[in-house]
């Protein structure tokens, strides 16, 4: 019976250890696009979602020698992910604070030709939805986006959160309600 460490995804995050940049691009590589969904979920801006993850792989990079090959690395990419989405988020408030920036999301929603005022009145309520999930305190906001918008189970999101599960729930919970508050149609 192979053990935990003999698996390909160990063996790749080894290589990484000892500097190899293809293995850790091959590493990566799968959860790319899970990871810059959960950064644009997280952020206002595109660009800032892409930003946040560059500097997620390229922390997890310099900090290499910490990775453990017995562990899964999905789990320490997402927390990584997520901690620099938050480092993001504080400086955008801080500039918002100073109004450096105007924060007004820029919404792109993909089109399967419905008719004009259909398309219009979609898009605007996806723009709302956007700006309330948005406007969310962050620790309901990544529950929420975890939870329903990335399919992690409450108990997934416990560990990644360093909560209970109940406290997950609760937030969820919190989350969903404050958005039927503020959105009449949920």
């Amino acid at each position: 019976m192979k053990g935990r460490d003999d698996t390909p995804e160990a063996s790749l995050v080894e290589r990484v250890i000892a500097g190899d940049k293809v293995a850790f691009g091959r590493l990566v590589e799968p959860h790319l696009p899970r990871l810059l969904g959960l950064a644009r979920r997280m952020l206002p801006f595109a660009d800032e979602a892409e930003d946040a993850l560059q500097n997620a792989l390229a922390s997890v990079w310099i900090a290499r020698a910490g990775l453990d090959p017995q562990q899964p690395v999905a789990a320490f990419l997402t927390t990584v992910t997520l901690n620099k989405c938050r480092d993001r988020l504080r400086r955008l408030k801080v500039a918002r604070l100073l109004r450096f920036t105007a924060l007004d999301s820029d919404v792109p929603v993909a089109a399967d030709q419905p008719a004009p005022d259909t398309e219009i009145a979609d898009r605007q309520m996806l723009a709302h939805v956007i700006r309330t999930i948005d406007r969310l305190p962050l620790r309901l906001r990544e529950a929420l986006v975890l939870v329903a918008i990335e399919g992690r189970s409450h108990r997934e999101v416990a560990d990644l959160l360093g909560l209970t599960e109940k406290a997950v729930e609760t937030r969820v919970y919190r989350a969903r309600q404050r958005l039927r508050e503020r959105i009449d149609f949920l």
